[in-house]
């Protein structure tokens, strides 16, 4: 007994191994919290360049005096370069809507759609009472540009921080040079 005493008292003061104990035990939550990091980061990230696509695609949309197909088509090669490095054309979805009211609800008129995302317009589809947000109104005989872009988020890395989803950004612009109600073909 008094030598199993002697053996666990020397062990208690050997000082010898503690800064590989102490790594031992720091590695796994500093390389977590990089990891976490990391993750976090992009996520903001690809919300900030949502953000910045759907208003880019509405504001170029309603400074036109007129649209084409053309047009349109060029707008959505524009929301790739927007959103480089991530590929908005497999990973997501760029919904164009003109919504006008004449005399009676808000009704969207023609809607074009970019991207091979599964995602539907939150403001509604083509010929359907547009779904406004709250305290938006268009006038009679007004119409709205609204941009819609979905991007299917999937973490790299740490799936415990943040799980996979569809993230969402929109933006509605008044056309500057009259109403955009028709695209010519």
């Amino acid at each position: 007994m008094g030598l199993l005493r002697a053996f666990l008292n020397r062990f208690r003061r050997d000082g010898r191994g503690t800064i590989s104990v102490e790594l031992a035990f720091a590695v796994p939550v500093l390389t977590g919290l990089l990891m976490s990091g990391v993750e976090v980061t992009r996520y903001v990230l690809i919300n900030q360049k949502l953000e910045r696509t759907a208003a880019t695609m509405g504001d170029l949309i309603s400074r036109m005096p007129e649209l084409t197909e053309g047009d349109i088509t060029s707008f959505f090669a524009a929301s790739d370069q927007v959103m480089t490095p991530y590929d908005v054309q497999t990973g997501g979805r760029v919904i164009i809507s003109s919504i006008a009211r004449d005399g009676g609800a808000p009704e969207i008129i023609w809607q074009r759609t970019y991207g091979l995302a599964a995602a539907a317009s939150r403001f509604g589809g083509t010929g359907d009472p547009a779904v406004l947000p709250a305290g938006f109104v268009v006038r009679d005989s007004e119409n709205v540009i609204t941009a819609e872009i979905f991007y299917d988020f999937e973490p790299i890395m740490m799936t415990a921080v943040l799980e996979p989803g569809q993230l969402y950004s929109s933006a509605v612009f008044r056309p500057r040079f009259g109403n955009l109600t028709t695209v010519i073909p």
